[in-house]
């Protein structure tokens, strides 16, 4: 729609502009003023009349039939308030060739063609702000390589793609659709989908996004999902959900542009009534009438707004936040306490190798690549733990022969001929092994930070300990920080036992537990935060998080999480990085900043200008003509236009050079 009315808007102007020549040329008030003459010729007289009616019935009338519905609706608004300014103005002059008054044609034109310009401008700056769904939508491919039976690829359109086809990725191509890589390795570039600035690594058993870059390898992928179902599709309609809804502060400014038509209606009746009986009706009470019409146009306070929001829409996108509702969007900017689930959200979710204790009979390197290999034949939570502490290390692990899994004890291995055994507590009770002081107090440590512990034993002796816990996720610290510094208290929300949620809390430096919670009573917490007089916002992503969300006064949910609580959200993060909560904070600040500047002065410039329009300078020969008025309103277009496009640089870091956060301003 905004396309097609920039396209109008510019047509009109530039040859609006074009037929305005001849009647400014042979204007004889421009004449006068400038010094300048044109040749006369017969009939010259009326190349102003003829052309200025042109000009109005191209250039204007398209702004009559916009304010039809206006008054269809008894909603006067903008386009009522110019149709008004430039209908009095033609009325005018068009009198004026049948009464000697002055000629008010070359007027007439330039407010229509100034009225033209200032729509061209705003049309053109909102197309721009809000092309992130085209952008979107030109990331998926026109057509894939599917795999056929008999190992060949045919080139098949992307919309014949079905759950289950088996396509082939090559080098620099979009993937076409969700799915899971079955073969290759490589690394796909994100950042349009999740606003991860590095490419991610892709194997055998990952997902890959549709409408993401496939890097320098070759990737085979199983189709898992394909038209609505995919997730670009998904934040096709969140976007689209956001810039379909009004905000409150766009219905402030809607209203406003009502109220200020009847400001204007007054202030024009006003305007004619003293200047009649100041100087008697005459042409000059005509034109100010007309400019205070004019200058009460609402360009700027209808574009304050909209344009921020659908830049806010767009920077939220590209960094991976998804607005589904744009007033939650306004009221994260005051938030004052966060809450956060504790497991998927500040916690990776499963369980990881977070502390090592050795004998002097095992170096670090060797206790885990011995437990690694023992481990490797078990899918239990720990056992996984330990190889992928083996796999971060880089460890060569070696070969096991006859692995056992001894039921709620452990397991038992051996390697290089020697019995190996991997448990917890109830395993040495069954060996009747006693734990060696040093293995103790690591042990000791790790229990009073609520961590699991598992020992390695070799020879039927303990030579090491491994402390375990769900592993906190690096950017959770980042996060409790970023909020600190943006004035917000961090509280965390978790079904675990007290002693563990405290270690967590005590280690990231959250205000406040809420542990040993049950799913059904997480929504009630939040609730009581709210009773306390917070405006709450609540970070989840499960099924159970998804009552807290939707009681929150700002939900946010975890892109990965699940559906339930993406839908019971107000914002989703595309990324699991908690991070992102302190940049939708930063970016809801800004933005409203950048809406009470626009708004300040789009109601200012018609405080100020109202009465200069209607005269209250004239004892000192100060008058505004109504293409002067029409110049300064669409001056005021282009100065809120250009203020809200400088969101674009609003610092979303929230670090220091040095990695640390730092406090964006409240």
């Amino acid at each position: 729609m905004h396309a097609g009315h920039e396209a109008m808007f510019r047509r009109r102007f530039v040859v609006s502009t074009l037929l305005s020549v001849p009647v400014l040329l042979y204007s004889e008030t421009l004449q006068g003023w400038l010094g300048f003459s044109v040749p006369a010729f017969p009939g010259s007289e009326w190349l102003t009349p003829v052309f200025a009616v042109i000009v109005f019935a191209y250039g204007g009338v398209p702004f009559l039939r916009m304010a039809v519905p206006e008054l269809r609706e008894r909603s006067p608004g903008m386009m009522t308030l110019i149709s008004m300014a430039i209908t009095v103005a033609f009325g005018y002059s068009l009198a004026s060739l049948l009464f000697p008054t002055t000629a008010f044609f070359w007027e007439l034109v330039t407010l229509i063609d100034i009225m033209l310009l200032g729509h061209w401008i705003e049309m053109r700056s909102i197309r721009r702000a809000s092309s992130a769904l085209d952008e979107l939508a030109k990331l998926l491919p026109d057509t894939a390589e599917r795999l056929t039976e008999d190992g060949d690829t045919e080139t098949v359109p992307v919309g014949e793609l079905a759950a289950g086809d088996l396509v082939l990725v090559r080098p620099g191509a979009s993937v076409p659709a969700d799915g899971v890589v079955e073969s290759g390795e490589s690394d796909v570039n994100e950042a349009m989908i999740t606003g991860e600035s590095r490419p991610v690594s892709k194997e055998p058993d990952d997902q890959v996004i549709g409408g993401t870059i496939n890097g320098d390898g070759s990737l085979r992928v199983r189709i898992s999902a394909t038209g609505e179902e995919t997730t670009l599709a998904g934040i096709m309609r969140l976007v689209e959900e956001a810039q379909q809804s009004t905000s409150r502060t766009q219905r402030l400014a809607d209203r406003a542009a009502g109220w200020l038509f009847y400001v204007a209606l007054a202030a024009a009746a006003v305007t004619a009534i003293a200047w009649t009986v100041a100087v008697g009706f005459d042409a000059s009470v005509v034109e100010r009438v007309v400019t205070v019409l004019v200058i009460a146009c609402p360009h700027a306070l209808g574009l304050a707004i909209p344009l921020v929001v659908a830049i806010n829409t767009s920077l939220a996108a590209g960094n991976g936040m998804l607005i589904r509702d744009r007033t939650a969007m306004e009221r994260a900017r005051g938030l004052d306490t966060i809450v956060f689930d504790k497991t998927g959200t500040l916690t990776e979710g499963e369980h990881g190798v977070v502390g090592v204790g050795t004998t002097d009979a095992i170096g670090e390197s060797e206790a885990v690549a011995l437990a690694a290999a023992v481990e490797g034949d078990s899918e239990h939570v720990i056992a996984r733990a330990v190889r992928e502490a083996a796999a971060d290390r880089d460890l060569t692990v070696p070969e096991t022969r006859d692995f056992e899994a001894i039921k709620g004890r452990g397991v038992r291995g051996t390697v290089d001929g020697e019995t190996v055994h991997v448990g917890g507590p109830n395993l040495l009770t069954q060996l009747d092994t006693a734990v060696p002081d040093d293995l103790r107090a690591f042990a000791d440590e790790a229990g009073a930070n609520a961590q699991t512990v598992v020992y390695l034993l070799r020879g039927g002796e303990p030579v090491a300990a491994f402390a375990l816990a769900d592993v906190i996720r690096p950017e959770s610290y980042r996060v409790v920080d970023a909020l600190h510094g943006l004035g917000i208290e961090v509280a965390m929300l978790t079904g675990d036992a007290a002693d563990v949620a405290d270690a967590v809390a005590d280690e990231l430096g959250i205000d406040t537990v809420f542990a040993e919670v049950l799913p059904e009573d997480k929504d009630r917490h939040v609730a009581g935060l709210q009773e306390a007089g917070k405006l709450v916002g609540m970070v989840g992503d499960g099924v159970n998080d998804a009552p807290a969300l939707a009681r929150a006064d700002v939900g946010i949910a975890i892109g990965s999480g699940t559906d339930v609580a993406v839908q019971s959200a107000d914002i989703v993060l595309v990324q699991n990085n908690p991070m992102d909560v302190a940049r939708l904070v930063a970016l809801s600040r800004a933005s409203y900043r950048k809406m009470q500047q626009n708004l300040v002065w789009a109601a200012g410039y018609n405080v100020v200008a109202l009465p200069l329009a209607a005269g209250v300078l004239a004892p000192w020969g100060i008058l505004l003509s109504p293409a002067v008025g029409a110049l300064l309103m669409s001056l005021s277009t282009v100065i809120v236009a250009i203020n809200a496009q400088f969101l674009r640089r609003a610092d979303l870091d929230l670090t220091d050079g040095d990695g640390a956060p730092t406090a964006a301003p409240a």
